[in-house]
């Protein structure tokens, strides 16, 4: 019973514990690489339909008629906007330095990336508005998409694909993720209202399903720095530089949120980053390293994740 109700109480931990395990366990047993082999594959075909089903199931819970702008929308993202210019100068700056300059890519991608898809998920677990964290990570990707090809163009290699060409592949993306569970979501609440009602009395489905999620993200995360061939020291400077990136947005959001009438909305609208889409633009853009950045901060940003719900059970109680 205690098991149990570790487990619960700690389930975002528990699933970073797992699927960085079950990767580990997988690399260093020669004898399973075939079976790692078919279940990588096995992974990559079902986690878009992950991510989908944890939208879906949120997004039946949601009132669409409370999806409109609030003043802290504005305000984080101005707050996005301005950290990007600043580590775009940041980068500049450093541009002699190879090291420096990866380092300060990484926290590049994070910053950039919009909103998670799942923040909804997280933010009803700790008193948030699902409603209206739900229009910012639609406003914030839209944010992004234009953000991405403006800037990381600039920076490295890529520079000759277009801004609407990139602009629309980052669109596509996040239209597969985001706005189609968002419309079946609708659709759903409004013409099929005994399944809506039998998800919604699902307790915490979309919690769980984002927790297998996470599992999937951490395994990979670890790969990728595994299989990385930058220098120790290095990767410990960008897994060190996305901890305290992290913990700056989360106190930043907090502040714009508090100052403007949503404190937990604010903090999770900035802090919790789309990171899968980070990687991915690490990868087409800047050097494929960069992308230990976003994968370290998915870990950090569960972590901070756990200790609010943490938190608000022991108020709550």
């Amino acid at each position: 019973m205690k098991l149990k109700q570790f487990v619960k109480d700690w389930t975002l931990p528990v699933a970073i514990a797992v699927g960085t395990l079950v990767y580990l366990l997988f690399y260093f047993v020669p004898q399973l690489d075939a079976a790692g082999d078919t279940l990588g594959q096995v992974v990559d075909t079902i986690f878009p339909f992950m991510v989908f089903s944890t939208l879906f199931s949120t997004y039946c819970r949601i009132d669409f008629h409370q999806m409109r702008p609030h003043r802290w929308h504005i305000g984080v993202l101005l707050a996005q906007v301005a950290l990007v210019a600043l580590n775009v100068w940041i980068i500049f700056c450093v541009e002699a330095q190879p090291e420096q300059k990866l380092i300060w890519e990484s926290v590049l991608t994070c910053i950039i990336g919009p909103a998670a898809t799942a923040a909804p998920v997280v933010t009803a677990k700790i008193g948030g508005n699902i409603n209206t964290m739900t229009a910012y990570v639609v406003i914030s990707a839209f944010g992004s998409a234009l953000m991405i090809p403006a800037v990381f163009p600039l920076l490295e290699r890529g520079a000759s694909a277009g801004f609407w060409e990139v602009f629309f592949i980052i669109l596509q993306k996040l239209a597969l993720v985001l706005v189609a569970p968002l419309v079946l979501g609708w659709l759903v609440q409004h013409y099929a209202k005994r399944l809506c009602a039998w998800i919604v009395s699902i307790p915490d489905l979309s919690f769980y399903l984002w927790s297998a999620q996470l599992a999937v993200t951490s395994g990979v995360t670890v790969r990728n720095i595994v299989h990385s061939d930058a220098a120790l020291r290095t990767l410990i400077m960008i897994a060190t530089f996305s901890l305290i990136l992290c913990l700056v947005l989360f106190l930043v959001g907090r502040w714009i949120g508090r100052q403007l009438g949503d404190e937990i909305d604010g903090g999770q609208a900035s802090f919790q980053k789309n990171t899968a889409l980070s990687i991915w633009v690490a990868y087409v853009y800047l050097n494929p390293v960069a992308s230990v950045g976003a994968g370290c901060y998915v870990l950090w940003q569960n972590i901070i994740n756990s200790f609010e719900l943490y938190e608000y059970r022991n108020r709550k109680s």
